[in-house]
């Protein structure tokens, strides 16, 4: 996805230097993807908002992790949630219940991980996707990023049934 994400940098209309350091500043593929495409196209207003739409989710994730940082020292709290993405809560959620000290040195190690190969496949987006021909339509993978995290998580009916009927109102209203 970060991959794609320097792709698009370089494809778009926004600076390539402010562009990057989206993955600093902003660190949520989805949102930076929205930003960097709608930068050029769209109002300021317009742009801050859908950023901060795609953004919610991050309520739900922080929601899940609530009770494992609600233990944690304050420069975690803190710190904590920047870290906070679709594949670190992915990874950490079902690690609520380890004693602090454990889910902090989890929680940062995911985290760090993450954000540090994020910064390195977005540059390599850039230095390389000039070379990728815009046939190879690359713009799908971040969906099959988010479908993998979906279909790893699912193990009851109820949420396959919840997963069956959300893929289908998808793609049956994805012509609106």
């Amino acid at each position: 996805f970060g991959f794609v994400l320097g792709l698009e940098i370089t494809r778009g209309e926004m600076p390539q230097a402010i562009a990057f350091s989206t993955s600093i500043l902003i660190f949520a593929g989805a949102a930076q993807l929205a930003v960097i495409t709608l930068a050029g196209t769209a109002t300021v207003w317009a742009v801050i908002v859908a950023g901060l739409i795609i953004n919610t989710r991050h309520v739900m994730y922080s929601a899940g992790l609530a009770p494992a940082f609600q233990r944690q020292s304050r420069w975690m709290q803190w710190f904590g949630p920047y870290l906070l993405i679709g594949q670190v809560f992915a990874l950490t959620v079902l690690q609520v219940e380890r004693p602090p000290d454990e889910f902090r040195r989890y929680y940062l190690t995911v985290g760090l991980f993450f954000f540090v190969n994020w910064q390195w496949a977005t540059a390599l987006g850039m230095v390389v996707g000039p070379s990728i021909p815009a046939s190879w339509q690359l713009g799908f993978a971040p969906a099959i990023m988010f479908l993998g995290l979906v279909l790893i998580g699912i193990n009851r009916v109820p949420q396959a049934v919840a997963a069956v009927v959300g893929g289908s109102v998808a793609l049956a209203t994805a012509g609106l």
